[in-house]
């Protein structure tokens, strides 16, 4: 009876194992074949195409739904990345997640969303938004808005931050205009915590792009987000100081090769590459300073060489070390991003990257093998060698291009909102996109505005580029002016035209001279003074001659200052000249006509400049500046000077004494009493101290410099001389 019950157990037991190995694996081979078919070819036989036209909703990759079947076969970490919100996203792209179409009406413009009463904001935040809303993108109108820009502060999201905001999650989700993150951009500095310092924010981004500090290349979306540099709090909002490149000296070595002076993180991320900075510290012309005394209890977990460390680190200044290095060791801290980047930028050190893994601030534009080196933190002992090997010519080339960079897109907050709203707006106008050659040679793609032109020859900042300058058959000749007889007459003359902003009637035809070039008259809408820079149409060469109705030149007056002007497309040329002072007493910009040595303006009662400078007046510059102008009917001239030299980095040209002009200026009976107005230079004085503030410092640049035709005489005889009338006026 005892062995057929265990006869009856046994065959029981191999009964069900004969059924579950038939019902159970039966099915494990078609699972398995299903997986795979579904990651080689990158679909589900029970799932559509995607319809990217379609309005799209929360994003998740089509390839990778989000099913139980799903997370059962992904691993613990894939799970983890899944529903952290940097992932939800990650396959997100211009073409995927933003609408076109909101873009298409009202061009490129940028709404902020009001800020909510009792939500705390940073500085650094605050000043985000004001830039926004003190630019030419801003919109008070979202229905008219192609981005939107949170109120909500982000910068910072670190939970163990007094700047971060609780309870972020909810607060986004439940504004109006959300849409998923759709056509949202969010600025971010700091992002995870201690130990991890993940990028994750805290919430779900859904579909908007990121402006983010310290993004690595495996969570960057290119052509979606952008890099931005970390900067601190004390970074200046507008202006910013100039790069401290001040001689380009041969050979351009300094003090120290290679510099670099931080904290040493003894354990966690960022450790591993400033715990071996000793070992190619070589206390002469390799500097790697550490020191271990950073956070409440380093001495509980301090080494052998912390005191040795920390001692040598207190010897020695980072200030003048920075600026008396060739190369600058720019190393990860706990997040990829440093604020020695921007320190060595500034400083003309050449910064040598190493931090595997970091995208770039603006990578998407910027070509950074021609301003810095790019190393592997697995190969620091390479390093000192590494630098070494480079030659002093490519040396001073990469110094060089760390201050144009620094100046062009990083030296203030201003800078680095506006180059990112400038890169997305690249991509949104696809077809009015700036080149490369534009953003990574001077002035830089915020100065070369995309709706002016693509071609580089257009501008007058890229004839060297192109390998020639401006040549009188293709290039002068227009006159922006009331109506003078050197006009008519010089040789160069293309095409006059006549702003007419008087409220007297046109003369009649027949008392207007003879010419032998077109007349266009203007008669200007609102009759005032920042019309004489609108970009009309009717000025079709890229030289524009600018005249007030009583200004007296001579036709070879005329002809010289084209001349100069050939070999200066880029700045203004002209005659009448003034200057800028600091008054100590006032603390505050004066304005002088006193005839000095220097100056640092040229005015445009007289002078010839690029056409492109009309584009720029009207389109870049705020409308409060240009509002204070026609207000005051005063400083246009002023208002020019600041752009071009904001732009160029240099003084105006003047040509030829013309001793006569103040004298003839003065007898002008319609002239005289608006130059003997004191109100009319307290108002220029006014002006300057107005725009230097928007400009966020006095851009204009002084010079002595003075371009005569005797530098043309020919020595043969002087019946030979080109422009031998000039010296007799």
């Amino acid at each position: 009876m005892q062995a057929k019950k265990r006869y009856f157990i046994l065959l029981s037991a191999g009964a069900c194992l004969v059924l579950l190995f038939y019902f159970g694996g039966a099915q494990l081979p078609a699972s398995g074949r299903n997986r795979h078919d579904r990651s080689r070819h990158g679909y589900r036989s029970d799932q559509p195409w995607p319809h990217f036209s379609d309005p799209l909703h929360q994003f998740l990759p089509w390839d990778q739904p989000d099913t139980e079947e799903y997370n059962i076969h992904i691993s613990p970490r894939q799970k983890r990345d899944v529903n952290t919100s940097v992932y939800k996203g990650k396959r997100c792209r211009m073409d995927s997640c933003f609408d076109f179409s909101r873009c298409k009406k009202n061009d490129f413009k940028v709404y902020v969303y009001p800020q909510q009463k009792g939500e705390k904001i940073s500085e650094s935040y605050q000043n985000i938004l004001s830039t926004i809303e003190g630019s030419r993108f801003y919109t008070s109108d979202p229905g008219q808005a192609c981005l939107f820009v949170l109120s909500l502060d982000t910068l910072d999201r670190d939970q163990l931050s007094p700047q971060y905001v609780h309870n972020l999650k909810t607060k986004v989700q439940n504004l109006p205009l959300w849409n998923n993150g759709r056509n949202h951009l969010i600025f971010n500095l700091y992002s995870g915590t201690w130990p991890d310092y993940t990028e994750d924010l805290g919430f779900d981004i859904g579909q908007a792009m990121l402006a983010k500090a310290s993004i690595s290349t495996e969570n960057f979306r290119p052509n979606f987000d952008v890099s931005i540099p970390l900067f601190s709090k004390e970074h200046p909002r507008t202006g910013g100081e100039r790069g401290f490149l001040k001689y380009n000296s041969i050979p351009p070595f300094r003090k120290y090769m290679l510099v670099f002076k931080g904290k040493r993180y003894l354990t966690g991320i960022g450790s591993d590459t400033r715990n071996a900075l000793y070992h190619v510290h070589n206390q002469e012309d390799v500097v790697l300073l550490t020191t271990c005394k950073h956070g409440k209890d380093w001495q509980k977990h301090k080494d052998a060489r912390c005191d040795k460390d920390n001692a040598e680190y207190d010897k020695y200044d980072y200030r003048e070390m920075l600026h008396n290095s060739t190369f600058c060791l720019v190393p990860r801290g706990r997040r990829l991003g440093s604020f020695r980047f921007l320190e060595a930028l500034q400083a003309a050190c050449v910064p040598v990257m190493l931090s595997n893994g970091w995208e770039l601030p603006f990578s998407e534009i910027i070509n950074w093998n021609t301003a810095a080196v790019i190393g592997d933190e697995r190969l620091l002992l390479q390093i000192p060698s590494t630098v070494r090997s480079i030659h002093q010519d490519k040396i001073l080339a990469l110094r060089q291009q760390t201050q144009f960079l620094w100046e062009a897109y990083f030296s203030s907050l201003e800078k680095i909102v506006l180059t990112t709203l400038e890169i997305i707006q690249d991509r949104v106008l696809q077809q009015e996109s700036r080149s490369s050659v534009m953003w990574n040679s001077h002035p830089g793609g915020l100065f070369a505005l995309p709706q002016y032109s693509a071609y580089l020859g257009d501008f007058p900042f890229y004839y060297a580029t192109l390998g020639g300058y401006p040549s009188c058959q293709s290039i002068n000749n227009s006159i922006k002016s009331h109506f003078t007889p050197a006009a008519v007459a010089s040789q160069f003359r293309h095409i006059i035209i006549v702003l007419w902003n008087c409220d007297k009637p046109l003369p009649a035809k027949h008392r207007w001279p003879a010419t032998t070039v077109p007349v266009i008259v203007i008669e200007g809408e609102n009759k005032v003074m920042s019309s004489r820079f609108l970009p009309y149409e009717t000025i079709i060469t890229d030289a524009v001659l600018s005249l007030d109705e009583d200004t007296v030149l001579s036709t070879t007056e005329v002809d010289f200052a084209f001349t100069v002007w050939q070999s200066f497309p880029e700045r203004l040329v002209g005659y009448p000249a003034r200057s800028h002072f600091w008054d100590s007493n006032k603390e505050r910009w004066g304005y002088t006509s006193k005839w000095t040595n220097d100056y640092s303006m040229v005015l445009t009662g007289a002078a010839i400049y690029h056409r492109y400078y009309h584009f720029l007046y009207t389109n870049f510059l705020p409308a409060s500046l240009k509002g204070m102008v026609d207000q005051l009917a005063n400083c246009e001239d002023i208002l020019m000077n600041f752009l071009v030299s904001a732009v160029t980095k240099l003084p105006p040209i003047k040509v030829t004494q013309k001793k006569q002009y103040k004298e003839t200026m003065m007898g002008q009976s319609s002239r005289a009493s608006r130059w003997a107005d004191p109100d009319h230079f307290a108002q220029r004085q006014t002006c300057m101290n107005k725009f230097a503030s928007w400009f966020g410092g006095m851009p204009l640049v002084h010079s002595q410099m003075r371009l005569d035709p005797v530098l043309f005489k020919d020595q043969v005889s002087i019946l030979r001389k080109k422009y031998r009338d000039i010296e007799r006026l």
